[in-house]
């Protein structure tokens, strides 16, 4: 489905003025049509957006896709909840099924988590991990840190999206934010200006709340957002990584990371024609098997692929696998 642009919010209150209140008094000129809220006299005016260039469009460089989904013969939809291809050349959605059903993101959250740190935070900064950061349930998937570990935010987002390291990601919010609820609201905040207004997040490693959800498309557009980051996409392309830490003993240790992507760590056949750049895994009891996926085919073109879930492992690269394929046509 083609993309269509949509108008940002701000310009469309300013749109609405315009035609309640024209000709009710003095024309004003808006140097900037997007910082209405600083200008009192835009209220109750009649308003003249002169700059143009301001006129830029929300969805311009994004997939705006309708309600119904898109399938194809080739993908098999009944072995997930909610699936996605969207095509980053194009700007169109090449498959879509429940893009915009709620479902649990379980650790794919961590693309948010890593967006936010990357966005907030500085890679050279350092923390030390603490014995609460370290209270997770039981069986929860953790990159290692032990209590008294000094370890930069660098290494910190590589544990996070390698090894999916619940640890790791409270500890970055400790380190960006100050705390877990606080981390929470700036995730909010973040997908909120992305477009992702059916999501909300309490966590920053995506364990189970049913408070704690998003969508296909919204996922879409949190991830392409975190592809913008130089950081995130060398991050996720790697196979693996050597974390250099300081224990409280004062003694520098190493932590070795394997990505959990099937694709990049050979588990499962990457597609002809298509090449894996990266992603990021997600499972829970409640969420299921879940997978978001970068990749470009043989003739460059970028896309995201997502699978939201699938009741089995086999399923969800199954699936996922289908839609790379269709990624080729």
């Amino acid at each position: 489905m083609k993309c269509i642009d949509r108008i940002k919010p701000v310009l469309a209150v300013v749109l609405l003025i315009t035609v309640l209140f024209t000709g009710c008094g003095q024309q004003v000129t808006v140097e900037n049509p997007y910082d209405v809220y600083e200008s009192p006299r835009a209220y109750g005016l009649n308003i003249t957006v002169t700059n143009e260039s301001e006129q830029t469009f929300f969805a311009k460089e994004l997939c705006v896709a309708g309600t119904e989904d898109v399938l194809s013969q080739n993908v098999t939809a009944s072995l997930s909840e909610a699936a996605g291809l969207f095509d980053l050349k194009e700007n169109t959605l090449k498959f879509g099924k429940n893009i915009y059903g709620r479902v649990y993101p379980a650790s794919t959250t961590k693309i948010l988590t890593a967006y936010v740190a990357l966005k907030h935070g500085d890679l050279s900064t350092t923390a030390t991990v603490t014995e609460q950061e370290l209270q997770l349930e039981e069986g929860s998937s953790v990159c290692g840190l032990s209590v008294g570990d000094t370890v930069s935010l660098e290494d910190l987002l590589y544990g996070l999206l390698l090894c999916s390291g619940n640890d790791a990601a409270n500890v970055i919010a400790d380190l960006v934010a100050g705390g877990t609820e606080k981390f929470a609201e700036m995730m909010n905040q973040e997908a909120l200006a992305l477009g992702a207004t059916n999501s909300h997040f309490i966590n920053p490693h995506g364990l189970h709340s049913e408070e704690h959800y998003t969508t296909v498309y919204d996922m879409y557009l949190i991830f392409q957002a975190a592809l913008g980051e130089e950081k995130f996409a060398a991050i996720i392309n790697s196979q693996n990584h050597t974390a250099s830490l300081t224990k409280s003993t004062g003694e520098t240790s190493t932590l070795n990371w394997e990505n959990t992507n099937k694709y990049l760590n050979g588990e499962v056949e990457t597609p002809e024609g298509v090449e894996v750049l990266g992603g990021k895994t997600g499972t829970t009891n409640s969420a299921g098997y879940c997978l978001v996926l970068y990749s470009k085919s043989s003739s460059g073109t970028p896309h995201i692929s997502i699978v939201y879930k699938s009741e089995s492992r086999e399923n969800l690269y199954y699936e996922m696998t289908e839609l790379l394929m269709e990624s080729t046509k």
